[in-house]
């Protein structure tokens, strides 16, 4: 099939490749968007399980370029769900009429830079190929689906989905006796939804996490004017935030308060919407073991108020890690699910399972006959997207193999012998970990401003120095050498991927820190990158 030619190829159009596209058809540039999906939206396309929904702010998640689509977008809750999302960024993608650059059902399987032409080469499922001087990736942290490792899944003759890849049409559990494996951030969402209509609801839990209220609520029609009218400075505290939140750490420590204090302090953050009870808690409880032992205790005796069950509640409470070393999953009425009759608690630190069989899973002491099997099991995150499309640089080299004691980059944008590629979400860059729009926006920003200046300066070729990735790299890990993130194990780490080195794959200095630093190198004629 003869190639098709472009200015630049993005891979994938979620939040970020919509964004690029937006941005380089600006700069005159022809521009072709590949997606796996029929629809715009990335993980709000793909994960449309029951409860799915935002736990970001809805007004600090949206796009923050366009006036005209602030005023004309109304977000019915402070916290919206997966269907208002994916209208969202449908409406989106009409308003600037995006889908013209995008082609729909396109997976790419294959791309290799063509080290004569200054190229790269991209391969679609089924055969057909584009290339284009530049390739950028929009590959989503979490879009690489990971069902687990367990004998027979492939037996069970009810329905079963997981939670990233679930159906459009309407599941109806009502009557059904369904098992759900995980409790993650996603588990927990689907876990409370479905325990409101099944006939009998079976939690298999292997990792207890610590969760916290989401506390959502309506936008009515009469806060709309006033909320529009906050956006410039919803979008300034997400911009100086560490995280891209509404939320900024207590910069005092745990210890400068009264018991009575903090408490009191406690309660009014767990009461609040969102992450405040983590991320706008004091600074210590991240980098302090004394200090997070204080709010996890705080966070354990909520959880055993909340369930009537204390044995229950104590296989709810983990062992393992202290609050907010992990993404903490936000909930409604989660824990109050347990106390429901219907719904029953499985320990797999305990009863491990044996295998899913025809009728539905097997633990070490009990068969569970299940209608619907719901895998609830995450990605493998960061990396996992970039692992599964055979990518090869200079000479031939495998990006995969280049990543294989861990990933080494250059600003999370660029990586040494793979010149022209662009990652808008790679591993050690700002936006993963981070409210991810409002990172998003920075990098292709910066992105788009580098290829304006290779314009006008004739280059036709950029890579990053092998230099400046050893530096990049030693210093990700030195943002979090005094954290307790790294304690536990999460798929911040790549814990949960069977075979996968434990390294940290965010970038753990913080926002306003990555802006700087990304400013810096762009003032310094884009200090650590060759061009040619």
């Amino acid at each position: 099939m003869p190639n098709q030619q472009f200015d630049a190829i993005i891979v994938g159009a979620g939040i970020a490749g919509m964004y690029q596209l937006y941005r380089l058809r600006e700069l005159g540039l022809k521009v072709r968007a590949y997606e796996t999906g029929d629809g715009v939206g990335g993980v709000w396309y793909w994960n449309r399980y029951p409860g799915a929904r935002f736990d970001s702010e809805s007004y600090s998640y949206a796009f923050s370029f366009s006036d005209e689509i602030l005023k004309e977008w109304n977000w019915s809750e402070r916290f919206s769900g997966q269907a208002e999302n994916e209208r969202y960024y449908n409406f989106v993608a009409d308003k600037l009429d995006l889908r013209k650059d995008i082609q729909f059902n396109s997976k790419v399987t294959a791309a290799r830079f063509l080290q004569d032409e200054n190229q790269w080469e991209v391969e679609i499922e089924g055969g057909e190929k584009a290339r284009a001087r530049y390739m950028i990736t929009a590959l989503g942290p979490l879009s690489a689906v990971q069902m687990p490792r367990i004998e027979g899944i492939d037996s069970f003759k009810g329905e079963y989905h997981h939670t990233a890849r679930w159906p459009k049409t309407p599941v109806d559990f009502k009557g059904k006796r369904v098992g759900v494996i995980g409790t993650g951030a996603t588990g927990v969402q689907v876990i409370q939804e479905v325990a409101k209509t099944a006939k009998q609801l079976t939690v298999f839990q292997l990792d207890a996490n610590w969760c916290a209220p989401l506390n959502n609520s309506r936008i009515t029609d009469a806060e709309q004017p006033a909320l529009k009218a906050s956006y410039p400075e919803v979008f300034k505290k997400c911009r100086e935030s560490f995280g891209g939140f509404v939320h900024q750490f207590d910069m005092r420590s745990i210890f400068d308060v009264t018991p009575e204090e903090r408490e009191a302090i406690f309660e009014k953050l767990y009461a609040e919407p969102g992450f405040g009870i983590w991320l706008g808690n004091f600074h210590d409880i991240m980098t302090d073991e004394k200090a997070n032992a204080i709010i996890t205790d705080f966070i354990a005796r909520k959880i055993r108020q909340r369930v009537k069950d204390p044995a229950v509640a104590d296989i709810l409470i983990p062992k393992d890690h202290g609050f907010g070393m992990k993404r903490v999953p936000m909930e409604t009425k989660y824990y109050e699910a347990y106390n429901q009759d219907n719904v029953k608690l499985v320990d797999l630190r305990k009863t491990p399972i044996e295998r899913v069989n025809a009728t539905g899973i097997k633990t070490s002491d009990k068969q569970y006959d299940l209608d619907f099997i719901i895998y609830a099991t995450g990605f493998d995150a960061v990396t996992g997207g970039y692992k599964r499309i055979d990518i090869r640089g200079v000479d031939g080299q495998s990006l995969s193999e280049r990543w294989s004691d861990g990933p080494h980059t250059y600003l999370g944008m660029q990586v040494t012998g793979f010149p022209n590629m662009f990652m808008l979400v790679g591993p050690h860059n700002g936006a993963t970990f981070c409210n991810i729009p409002r990172c998003i926006e920075q990098n292709v920003e910066w992105v788009t401003d580098c290829i304006k200046y290779m314009q006008a300066h004739n280059y036709k070729r950029i890579e990053t120095t092998l230099a400046a990735e050893d530096a990049w790299t030693d210093h990700v890990y030195d943002t979090v050498k005094d954290s307790l993130l790294t304690k536990a194990d999460s798929w911040f780490m790549g814990a949960n991927t069977p075979g996968k080195k434990r390294t940290f794959l965010l970038y753990g200095g913080g926002g306003p820190a990555y802006r700087a630093k990304c400013d810096e190198v762009a003032a310094k004629g884009y200090e650590g990158f060759k061009m040619q």
